[in-house]
């Protein structure tokens, strides 16, 4: 009997150790990390550089309150993550995760806007279906009614407008007028509610566990970004799973040469090493809270010394080894193992993402885009197979959290050519024992 609990009552083995991509149980099994955790450990396990820079911080101090004193590896790492952030984003507010950060963007946006004597602008559009982060302000923009539905009578309601799956609407995401068609969407719902009453609007660059690595359409973030200026709504960019280099590029908008207003940012930044998140901001938003009196709001651990070396070392790993350019070339290439996967098995009905963020849904007849039938439970079925096989996969269901299965493939920036080939395998073989537990017709293109 174990005094801890989490979401389920679902059992696995004790952690004993991890090195790179692998980790193993104190039975002496060994897991090849296929989704870096929760898209979290991006630079892989227990990587000695980072392990000494945090050897070294602890030497000199764990702990120090951010309004009892400055820190070195605090302000550091400040200024290394603003170099890397679009052009005027230069403010940095350091928190432990991603929840955390999502919070930090929505309160300095309210805060800001009641500097400009818009006190009317309360409400942040996010989209159907979305993951923002568990806490209740994260939830409230928050498209997926699984996690959103037990909290609803406490939370305040906010506006959605659909996610940009053109996949499953059967249009071309090459297409500008695809793009135009989504974005469309928000600047209609922004005259719905009154462009007076507007805030932000919060977007994956690259959707995360909701919709399974969605790569929005061509022209879609360079129209959101428009709509947003002409109405004088703030851009957040959810980068929690997207930022670190996931994509092939450190931020994930880099793709499509967008700068938005706030960026929250979490999981790859840290590496798994340490909680560690961060708020990245306009210089004149947070200078304008600033004079009005500060910025009320925070976090006991706000830029905490430990955290901030071991988030200045994972950097380090990133840039020194080129791990951006590497999720890049090795997405490609774990894709196209993909892809390959696809033709073998009729029921995936789709592979997408950008970089090392990849993806693939089961579905019962591609042509149709009809989910597998819900009593399957593929999205966990399919996951538990892998396991047994030596192979961690992340998986959530699709259309809103109530049907449909996507499976993200994300293992650690450092992965190789060779252990693409190994993860591949243990997909195989996996997809080819769930095929024998399904109904026929289920699996058929």
């Amino acid at each position: 009997m174990s005094n801890l609990f989490y979401q389920t009552k679902s059992a696995r083995p004790v952690l004993d150790r991890a090195e790179g991509i692998y980790m193993w149980d104190t039975s002496g099994n060994r897991y090849i990390d296929g989704s870096s955790g929760a898209m979290v450990s991006n630079i892989g396990h227990s990587n000695p550089a980072v392990l000494a820079a945090m050897r070294a911080q602890m030497d000199k101090s764990t702990f120090g309150y951010r309004l009892h004193f400055q820190t070195e590896s605090s302000e550091e790492l400040a200024r290394r993550t603003a170099a890397l952030a679009p052009e005027g984003l230069n403010k940095v507010f350091f928190v432990s995760g991603g929840s955390e950060a999502v919070e930090s963007t929505l309160k300095m946006a309210r805060q800001y806007a009641l500097t400009q004597g818009q006190a009317q602008r309360y409400k942040v559009i996010s989209r159907m279906p979305s993951y923002h982060g568990c806490t209740l302000g994260a939830l409230a923009i928050t498209g997926y009614a699984p996690m959103t539905a037990p909290f609803d009578p406490m939370m305040r309601a906010m506006p959605k407008v659909p996610a940009p799956r053109a996949y499953l609407d059967g249009l071309d995401p090459d297409d500008p007028e695809t793009g135009r068609h989504y974005a469309d969407m928000l600047e209609a719902r922004i005259l719905e509610e009154g462009p007076e009453t507007v805030l932000a609007f919060i977007v994956e660059p690259v959707g995360g566990a909701s919709t399974g690595a969605l790569v929005p359409p061509e022209g879609y973030m360079r129209n959101v970004r428009d709509i947003c200026t002409r109405y004088g709504v703030l851009l957040i960019h959810d980068e929690v799973m997207t930022g670190g280099g996931r994509t092939g590029r450190f931020f994930g908008a880099e793709h499509w040469g967008v700068t938005p207003d706030l960026i929250a940012l979490s999981k790859g930044f840290g590496g798994g090493y340490v909680p560690l998140g961060a708020m990245v901001a306009r210089d004149d938003i947070v200078e304008a809270v600033m004079q009005a009196g500060g910025f009320v709001h925070g976090f006991t651990y706000a830029g905490n010394p430990l955290a901030c070396a071991a988030g200045l070392a994972v950097l380090d790993q990133i840039e020194q080894h080129d791990l951006t350019g590497n999720a890049a070339r090795m997405g490609a290439a774990l894709t196209d193992r993909l892809r390959g996967l696809m033709q073998r098995y009729p029921l995936i009905g789709d592979v997408r993402g950008k970089g090392l963020l990849t993806a693939f849904e089961l579905m019962a007849d591609r042509a149709t885009r009809a989910p597998l039938p819900k009593e399957l439970n593929a999205h966990s079925r399919l996951v538990d197979i892998a396991y047994d096989n030596g192979l961690i996969i992340y998986s959530r269901r699709t259309r809103g959290g109530l049907s449909g299965d996507h499976f993200l493939v994300c293992p650690p920036l450092i992965v190789d050519e060779t252990q693409l080939d190994e993860i591949a395998g243990i997909l195989d073989r996996s997809l080819a024992q769930f095929m024998t537990e399904i109904p026929a017709p289920a699996g058929r293109a």
